[in-house]
């Protein structure tokens, strides 16, 4: 596999921490400034770059939802009052098996929507990976009654259901998503299906691939393995950025151990990180303003269900730095050659 050739030092991240902080004669000099690199490092990649002007600017809103709407009603939602200029994008995966949005990557830019790829990864559900664990399971039994006195006493039979613990079995030989499968060894073999995958889609050369992880109480050693090795894997790969959608509570740990993992790859900037966090959120703020500042994507609405323009879509609401949050940046593009 191609490995990548070259470090930036002026990325995504760096980027959008400069955007979130200072007055608006800061950002301008800065967007100046940085455009010139963009151009020169588009030029290199041969690649159609989003400019670093464009990163410095306002929050753009999008919205993510697993399940594809259909062609009407995206169409729909880019058009008339809709304030949506972005859209999640779900790859086929591990967790997410549904493949409705395959194959819509022309469709949608012919729509001129931004796209945030996502993999739906291995989840630990609340379990530690690896250790046996009860699940609760509905059993049914025959309960045998008498009622009645005397002569008009009487046997009754009936079928009650009652829940109960059990010792969870293992994983179905047909299973793709299970917490038993998380571990160092499976990030790297979904790190290497994430780039393959996204390639299939004909997503270019340093297009953000965001690993989806979920929320949890517990950050378990295998975990960290997994989205480490994940990101490894697509870092080897050498075609694309590997980033991550996490939650709030989870973001820091997260952020350190994929920080390290660039940092041995030879990587100074800053990997891309969509955070969910409800508190404090607003459409007009900056993703930074979630309190993290490697954030470059804000999720902070979660599970509604808008209409626009006659059309009714279940979503996420999210802000971020960039109008389309996987688009490829010049500045980060020159270091995703490798292998051309």
């Amino acid at each position: 596999m191609a490995r990548i050739k070259s470090a930036w030092t002026f990325g995504l991240g760096a980027l959008t921490a400069i955007a979130g902080c200072g007055d608006r004669g800061t950002r301008t000099s800065v967007a100046d400034a940085s455009a010139r690199v963009a151009l020169a490092a588009a030029a290199i990649s041969g690649q159609e770059a989003i400019l670093a002007s464009e990163v410095v600017q306002t929050s753009y809103l999008g919205f993510d939802t697993g399940t594809y709407p259909g062609d009407d009603a995206m169409r729909a939602w880019r058009t008339g009052n809709s304030p949506y200029s972005w859209a999640g994008y779900y790859l086929k995966s591990p967790c997410h098996q549904d493949a409705g949005w395959m194959g819509k990557r022309e469709t949608l830019a012919a729509m001129d929507y931004g796209l945030a790829v996502l993999y739906v990864g291995q989840q630990t559900w609340g379990r530690r990976p690896g250790v046996p664990h009860m699940e609760r399971v509905k059993v049914q039994k025959r309960v045998t009654s008498y009622v009645g006195h005397g002569k008009k006493r009487r046997k009754v039979t009936r079928t009650v259901t009652r829940t109960v613990l059990r010792k969870a079995p293992p994983p179905a030989a047909n299973a793709t998503c299970n917490a038993d499968f998380v571990s160092g060894a499976r990030g790297m073999r979904e790190g290497v299906d994430a780039a393959q995958t996204t390639a299939s889609e004909g997503f270019p050369r340093g297009t953000t691939i965001f690993l989806d992880l979920e929320r949890m109480d517990v950050l378990h050693q295998p975990m960290r393995d997994y989205y480490s090795a994940w990101v490894r894997a697509v870092l080897d790969d050498g075609r694309y950025v590997p980033g991550i959608y996490v939650h709030t509570y989870n973001a820091n740990t997260v952020y350190s151990d994929v920080k390290a993992v660039y940092t041995s790859a030879g990587l100074k900037g800053e990997p891309p990180f969509w955070v969910a966090k409800s508190k404090g959120f607003d459409t007009n703020k900056h993703p930074t303003e979630a309190g993290h500042t490697f954030a470059s994507v804000w999720q902070g609405v979660l599970d509604v269900t808008q209409t626009w323009n006659g059309h009714k879509i279940p979503i996420d609401v999210n802000v971020a730095a960039l109008p389309s949050p996987s688009a490829v940046v010049g500045e980060v593009a020159e270091a995703f050659r490798g292998g051309e």
